[in-house]
C-alpha cells in the first residue's frame, strides 16, 4: 500500500485538501467518478433536449397527418427529407406500399405483413436512437457507489497503516485520514444518485414516446389495410 501523509491535528480540512492528501489509488477512483458524473450530466441534458424536440415533432406530424392532406402528398413532402419519430414510420410504410404496387403485388396479406415489418423496423431504429446512452446512466447508477466504496476501503487501509506508523490514536490524527477515505464514497454517491433518478425519468419518457409511435403505427396499419382491401376489390 502507498504511504499517505496525515493532516496535522486541528488543521482545517477542505475537500481539495482531502483529495491531495489521499493515496494515488483513491485519487484515481475520485477522478474516474468525477468524470463519470460530468458525462452523466451531459447525457441528461442532451436527452432532455432530444425528448423535448421529439415530443414537438410528434405533435407537429400528428397535426399534419390528420389535417386531411392526402397520403401521397405527405409522402412526397417527406420522402427526400431526414425524418424522425412518426414521420420515419410513415415514410417506411409508404415506401414499402409504393414498391409493392409498382412490382404488381398480388397478395394483400403478404403486402400488409411487409408494411407492418417495415414500420416495426422503423420504430425499433427510432427507439434505439432515443434510448442510446441510457445504459451508461444505469451502469453509473449501479456501479458508482461500489467503486467509491472501493476507494474508501483502500483509503482507510492506508490511513490505518500511517496511523500505526505514527503510533498515535488521537481522534484529531485519525479523523482527517478517515475523512479523505470517505470522500471517495461521497463522490460515488454524487455520481450515482443523479444517474439513477435520470435513468428512471428518461426511461419513462422514452416509454411514453414509444407508446405514441406504436399507437400511430397501429392506426396507420389499419388505414393502409382498408386501402389494400379497396384496391383488391376494384381489381
Amino acid at each position: 500500500m502507498e504511504n499517505i501523509t496525515l493532516a496535522e491535528p486541528g488543521a482545517a480540512i477542505s475537500v481539495w485538501a482531502l483529495f491531495w492528501q489521499a493515496g494515488w489509488v483513491v485519487k484515481l477512483v475520485m477522478i474516474g467518478l468525477l468524470a463519470a458524473s460530468i458525462w452523466t450530466w451531459a447525457i441528461i441534458v442532451d436527452k432532455l433536449i432530444a425528448y423535448g424536440r421529439m415530443r414537438v415533432s410528434l405533435g407537429r406530424f400528428e397535426n399534419t397527418f390528420w389535417s386531411g392532406q392526402s397520403l401521397e402528398e405527405l409522402y412526397n413532402g417527406l420522402a427526400e427529407r431526414k425524418t424522425t419519430g412518426m414521420a420515419s414510420i410513415f415514410v417506411a410504410a409508404m415506401r414499402e406500399w409504393k414498391k409493392s404496387f409498382e412490382k404488381g403485388a398480388r397478395s394483400p396479406l403478404a403486402l400488409q405483413s411487409r408494411i407492418d415489418k417495415a414500420m416495426d423496423l422503423a420504430l425499433t431504429r427510432e427507439m434505439e436512437r432515443l434510448e442510446g446512452k441510457l445504459g451508461f446512466l444505469a451502469t453509473v447508477g449501479s456501479a458508482a457507489p461500489f467503486i467509491g466504496l472501493f476507494g474508501t476501503v483502500v483509503g482507510i487501509m492506508t490511513s490505518f497503516q500511517a496511523i500505526a506508523g505514527s503510533k498515535s490514536t488521537n481522534l484529531a490524527v485519525v479523523a482527517p485520514g478517515i475523512a479523505e477515505a470517505l470522500l471517495a464514497t461521497a463522490i460515488g454517491l454524487l455520481a450515482a444518485i443523479p444517474a439513477v433518478v435520470a435513468y428512471n425519468k428518461l426511461s419513462s419518457d422514452a416509454g411514453k414516446i414509444a407508446v405514441r409511435m406504436e399507437g400511430f403505427a397501429d392506426e396507420f396499419s389499419a388505414i393502409l389495410s382498408r386501402q389494400i382491401d379497396e384496391k383488391v376489390a376494384r381489381t
